[in-house]
């Protein structure tokens, strides 16, 4: 039997490549910045233009237009139909509007401003605390509902407390990731990078209990094999199935971020790194960090007698 478990300290130090460059980025961007995360006008404020076109025009045309004009950050979406659209940028001098009027003009002919009004940083800044909040309070809820669920076994907290760390991880890489790609390609954090978030959490508590359900299972089963054994069965068993979820996921992901268009392609690319995280942290970090706090040594081999779920013990 392939022992996974064993080798925790090599999943470990993948982890920790995988999160450093992030938390690098966080601490450089708050010195330069003043702020932990690179904020788009969701949160720091600007400017939303509604547009209305006489044909259909795709958000991802109407966009590049502001790109060109040195504004990167820009998105646009369509609102109600195809001929209505929003873009949202940052604050521009009423010069620099009548440039963008005469460049969308000339390229896609005239249209009506339907409205133009300011975006106010406090207005992003208070969502950002409530999702913060949010998530927060979601993570003890997950830790208190997991150990209730977990109760039969010796020490439910620890079961949650490992989901909640393998959530944190899934975070923790994915604001890896979007901090290499502000280094490359100037991507930023924008109210739609919490819904991707808020997935890849979801996704991957579920994974975490599947394993660690099939742990409670296989600790009634097989009484007398060390923690570590069933632990890296259960492990096994459920790999097929996480793996091959995993991939179908990625499927849809990928043709969303081949097809989906540049306005898409942040969200899907993010969210596409989150549930490969997820996957990884469900195998990887979950089981192999309960493994070792069962055996009372996090990188350590020390063995001892560990209880299993009906009372008698068994040697971890």
């Amino acid at each position: 039997m392939y022992q996974l478990m064993q080798r925790r300290n090599i999943w470990f130090t993948i982890s920790a490549i995988m999160i450093v460059p992030g938390l690098i980025f966080m601490i450089f961007s708050m010195v330069t910045r003043g702020t932990p995360l690179p904020l788009n006008i969701d949160y720091t404020g600007g400017t939303l233009w509604e547009l209305r076109f006489a044909e259909p025009l795709a958000p991802a045309d109407l966009r590049q237009i502001f790109v060109e004009a040195g504004y990167a950050d820009t998105t646009a979406f369509t609102v109600d139909d195809e001929l209505t659209l929003q873009v949202k940028f940052k604050d521009i001098l009423p010069e620099e509007k009548e440039v963008l009027i005469a460049n969308i003009e000339n390229r896609f002919g005239t249209f009506e401003e339907r409205s133009y009004r300011s975006i106010g940083p406090s207005v992003g800044a208070e969502v950002a605390r409530a999702a913060v909040g949010a998530v927060a309070v979601a993570a003890i809820f997950i830790l208190l509902y997991i150990a209730w669920a977990f109760r039969q076994v010796p020490h439910p907290t620890r079961y949650g407390s490992c989901a909640v760390i393998a959530l944190v991880h899934d975070v923790l890489v994915t604001i890896s990731f979007i901090g290499i790609m502000n280094w490359l390609v100037g991507w930023e954090v924008d109210a739609i990078f919490l819904t991707a978030i808020l997935t890849v959490i979801g996704k991957s508590v579920n994974d975490t209990i599947v394993v660690f359900d099939r742990i409670r299972e296989n600790l009634r089963r097989y009484r007398t094999e060390r923690y570590i054994t069933v632990a890296n069965r259960s492990l096994l068993e459920t790999l097929q199935r996480s793996i091959g979820t995993q991939i179908t996921v990625l499927l849809i992901m990928v043709a969303l971020l081949l097809f989906g268009g540049a306005t898409l392609r942040q969200f899907v690319a993010t969210m596409m790194v989150g549930m490969i995280a997820g996957t990884y942290s469900s195998i990887f970090v979950a089981p192999p960090l309960l493994v070792a706090w069962e055996q009372g040594t996090l990188f350590g081999n020390r063995s001892r007698r560990t209880p299993v779920a009906d009372g008698t013990t068994a040697t971890a």
